[in-house]
């Protein structure tokens, strides 16, 4: 194989012909040779692996805000359902 300018020069199409809409009509595509690709005949090489990203835990709450509040309610429920300490029975 060429090596050098004259290799791209084989490739790639003359730039500059046509009117802008596409490949040009009289421009001949070049010949290139085709091989199968197969994996196993060079090394093959894998640069990225993948792995764990550990972030900073999050802090949360033990009991949730709605819940607080439905305590409380529960709570005052309770306290003005109970009757006064010095009421007879």
């Amino acid at each position: 194989m060429p090596e050098g300018k004259a290799a791209l020069r084989e490739v790639l199409p003359k730039q500059g012909t046509g009117s802008g809409r596409g490949p040009a009509a009289g421009v001949a595509r070049p010949r290139c040779s085709r091989r199968p690709f197969s994996p196993l005949a060079g090394q093959l090489s894998v640069e990225d692996t993948a792995a764990m990203v550990l972030c900073k835990p999050k802090v949360l709450p033990l009991k949730s805000v709605s819940l607080e509040k439905l305590e409380a309610l529960q709570r005052a429920a309770l306290e003005a359902a109970r009757p006064p300490e010095g009421a007879p029975p």
